[in-house]
């Protein structure tokens, strides 16, 4: 599969969420050629990280669901810097613990829902990539992605099923 990079110095950072022990190949291919990747909760089984750790760097937050020695690891917030642009990743977005735009964050990724969404409040952009594990209910299956370039970034979701 070709790479998603493009010539500029842009970041692209895949963004995915409540797996649930599920790794699916479209998850896998839709992450491809990212620069990183951001796991924000909910994995259920390290072979989870593992996959995706074989694609791009990771960084990965533990989710409620996440328990046992494996998951003990796991940080309940990452804070991470990308060019310019400070990226808060926490699973539950009720559990942020700081106000984002006094504390020099950029943008906040989050799961726990199952609902992507993507929304700017006060000058942070909170990311949502919603669940790419079994479907719940009748949300869709998505992943997202993050593009980082100076101080400058967007995010996208997309369904990875069709």
């Amino acid at each position: 599969m070709a790479s998603h990079r493009s010539p500029s110095t842009a970041t692209r950072i895949g963004l995915i969420s409540d797996t649930h022990n599920l790794v699916r190949p479209e998850a896998l291919r839709y992450l491809d050629g990212c620069d990183a990747i951001i796991h924000a909760g909910d994995i259920c089984n390290p072979d989870v990280l593992d996959a995706l750790a074989r694609i791009s760097p990771l960084i990965a937050v533990r989710g409620n669901n996440d328990t046992g020695d494996w998951a003990a690891s796991l940080p309940t917030h990452a804070r991470l810097t990308i060019q310019q642009v400070t990226i808060l990743v926490v699973h539950d977005i009720a559990e942020l613990g700081c106000v984002p735009q006094h504390d020099g964050i950029r943008v906040v990724v989050s799961g726990h829902s199952h609902k992507p969404s993507i929304a700017e409040r006060d000058g942070v952009l909170y990311v949502n990539p919603g669940s790419a594990g079994p479907r719940r209910f009748r949300l869709p299956v998505c992943a997202g992605t993050l593009t980082v370039e100076g101080a400058q970034v967007g995010a996208t979701f997309d369904s990875l099923l069709t």
